[in-house]
């Protein structure tokens, strides 16, 4: 049984990852019913906080449908961090994340996120005093270092958790890399085959199917898998993922019409939850996986892609849902 403090996840959990605009809670709710085991918060910047902007405040809105959730800040200011566990905590959370692993400019360029893999002492510092300062569990996301030259992984999680982290997540890139190539998750298994290593090690980056989840968990030996970019415009993902390691065998995948009903679906929760013009804006970036692989579909995505109103969109997918009844299947 994998547990981050007294929370208990199962053999295997699945954790969707924090993400920019992405792991809003609308998106969360959807993942969390279709077997997410955990969901994180957007990272949330502790200088937002505590100036109470506004973007950052609305990111603390988390639901009961959604636990156990975790709340996800990150800056470079000890004093800041604390205050903005203050605030956190009184939005009740199960968890709160301590981003070390963002690698954009804009928040390496601060010492925050990513950039304070240069500073082992400081980021094991910042973890110690915010464990002290919340009865909540704390965990930590990071990358394996600043660049090849820089990994001290094993070191850094053995530190991280005598901080009094109570897991760690790990994405098998540099910040050098951001994104680019491959994911190296034998350098996450060191860090878990250390002996001295008591908490769970999740593994991240490329989880893009469920065979890749089996491999984390049988080949590397890892705790759990933390899925980002193979649940946008997916959240059927963790139920697949499960589906898989029970059965040995690929789920049947959603109808064309279920994914038309979930897009639909989404966009009115984000709208409901952010307003016409953000709801639409950003769930576009969602719509080229919900409808991957459709024959002749291509105009109708366009459609999703740059229409501004939701309206459109609404009468675009009743049209849809004509079209493709319950029973049109995906080749």
């Amino acid at each position: 049984m994998v547990k981050i403090g007294h929370i208990e996840l199962g053999s295997f959990p699945l954790l969707l990852a924090p993400m920019e605009d992405v792991s809003d809670p609308p998106f969360r709710a959807l993942c969390k019913e279709n077997g997410a085991d955990v969901v994180y918060t957007e990272f949330i910047s502790s200088e937002g906080l505590i100036r109470d902007a506004v973007k950052s405040v609305m990111k603390l809105d988390i639901y009961e449908k959604e636990r156990p959730v975790g709340i996800q800040i990150f800056g470079a200011n000890l004093d800041s961090m604390l205050k903005a566990v203050d605030i956190v905590e009184k939005t009740n959370p199960d968890i709160i994340d301590i981003n070390f692993g963002c690698p954009v400019k804009k928040v390496v360029c601060k010492g925050a996120g990513a950039g304070i893999l240069k500073d082992i002492d400081k980021m094991e510092n910042l973890t110690r005093e915010m464990v002290k300062r919340t009865n909540l569990p704390v965990t930590v996301k990071t990358r394996l270092g600043w660049d090849d030259n820089s990994i001290k992984i094993v070191e850094v999680a053995e530190r991280i958790q005598d901080a009094g982290a109570k897991a760690i997540a790990i994405h098998g890139r540099t910040r050098a890399q951001m994104y680019k190539g491959q994911a190296d998750w034998s350098k996450i298994a060191d860090v878990k085959n250390n002996q001295r290593m008591k908490i769970p090690v999740f593994g991240n980056g490329d989880v893009s199917s469920p065979e890749k989840a089996i491999e984390m968990r049988d080949k590397y030996g890892l705790d759990g898998a933390m899925i980002g970019r193979a649940s946008i415009g997916n959240p059927w993902f963790f139920n697949e993922v499960k589906y898989f390691i029970k059965n040995n065998s690929h789920k049947k995948p959603p109808t064309i019409y279920e994914r038309i009903v979930m897009a639909e679906r989404h966009l009115k929760m984000a709208i409901d939850w952010k307003g016409e013009k953000l709801g639409v804006l950003e769930t576009r970036r969602h719509y080229s996986n919900y409808f991957k692989n459709i024959p002749n579909f291509k105009e109708h995505k366009m459609r999703m892609v740059t229409s501004d109103y939701s309206t459109d969109l609404y009468k675009l997918f009743s049209v849809l849902k004509n079209t493709y009844n319950e029973a049109t299947v995906l080749n």
